[in-house]
């Protein structure tokens, strides 16, 4: 029987020395972002946690909140390959992965690649298109690899698909399969900008020519440098309890003295959302310059990487009690190690 390597050890001084030297990008690239994203702190941090935990990330606001904006400019200061797909409900699965095209002239079908294809794929309003094109992503995101006719092909490496969605009540979307949802790491809740971003936000575009440009701070080899980095982070058994009792709550609340949430609950996390969990943490560990995680990473993250994985009862919509509610009380009621 072979003996599964776990990391628990503590990290040594000089590891912690070589995570704080190693994260110096993540500052240029909040830095270089900033001159184009005003505010968005949170938004542009949580785009970060995805890149480093190899996580797809959702993000959902209303139109004109620089979700958009916020992709496009951290595929500019990365050395990387960008598309976008702007989602339609004519578009067809096809337009997304590729097709087969016959060449009557060699008498033999070519493969055209689709724009998912890329390093950085951005899915600009996700939920405007039917959920036969949302599930062509499916494999890509899973296994990044793709299938177009009867061969399989690899996505180029880092294979990240960030994508923008308008509130479900918006007229003119569709919701979202949740086994896709479950696919993505982080879902993330854009809000408007305070009124001294807002006052920011003008100065520097109410003009007819805005030009937004950026340098590249960071390529594909320093983010797989970090992703290695990440891996060796230490996470305490006790911390690994913790989060398993986290997700455990979501299926059975009483399991955390808090029985009174089952009633809004129709069905719970699943074993991705505390993989998940785990690696979003030890990415926001990192960025702070850790080697070790600590019990408020996981408090920070948890709502991105949680709400869109609870699904909540019809009891719980007749109530306005949302995901976000469940999970917060939730966090409240486990005991912290």
């Amino acid at each position: 029987m072979i003996e599964q390597q776990s990391n628990n050890t503590p990290p040594a001084p000089e590891e912690q020395e070589r995570i704080k030297t190693e994260a110096a990008w993540v500052d240029l690239l909040r830095q270089e972002m900033g001159r184009v994203i005003v505010g968005q702190k949170y938004l542009v941090d949580r785009l970060i946690v995805g890149l480093l935990a190899n996580g797809h990330v959702l993000l959902e606001g209303v139109p004109g909140l620089a979700k958009t904006l916020a992709v496009k400019t951290l595929a500019q200061c990365m050395r990387a390959d960008f598309k976008r797909i702007q989602f339609t409900p004519d578009l067809l699965p096809a337009d997304v992965v590729g097709t087969l095209i016959y060449s009557p002239s060699k008498g033999e079908f070519t493969t055209k690649k689709g724009p998912i294809f890329a390093n950085l794929l951005l899915a600009d309003e996700i939920n405007r298109a039917p959920a036969k094109v949302q599930s062509a992503l499916l494999e890509g995101m899973q296994e990044r690899q793709v299938t177009i006719g009867d061969e399989t092909f690899p996505l180029p490496q880092p294979f990240l698909v960030l994508a923008t969605e308008n509130p479900i009540d918006q007229e003119g979307t569709y919701p979202l399969p949740e086994a896709q949802m479950d696919r993505f790491m982080l879902k993330l809740l854009v809000d408007y900008p305070d009124r001294e971003e807002e006052l920011k936000i003008l100065e520097a575009n109410a003009n007819v020519s805005v030009i937004h440009e950026v340098n590249p701070v960071v390529d594909a080899e320093t983010i797989f440098r970090s992703r290695k980095l990440i891996d060796g982070i230490y996470l305490d058994d006790k911390l690994k309890s913790y989060l398993v009792d986290v997700v455990l709550a979501t299926r059975d609340p009483s399991l955390c003295g808090a029985s009174e949430l089952a009633a809004f609950i129709r069905f719970g996390e699943s074993p991705r959302a505390t993989i998940s969990l785990a690696l979003a943490s030890k990415a926001v560990a990192f960025m702070q310059g850790r080697s070790f995680v600590t019990p408020q990473d996981i408090k920070d993250v948890g709502l991105d990487v949680l709400r869109h994985r609870v699904i909540v009862s019809y009891e719980a919509e007749a109530e306005s009690v949302t995901s976000d509610d469940i999970i917060k009380k939730i966090f409240e009621t486990v005991p912290v190690p």
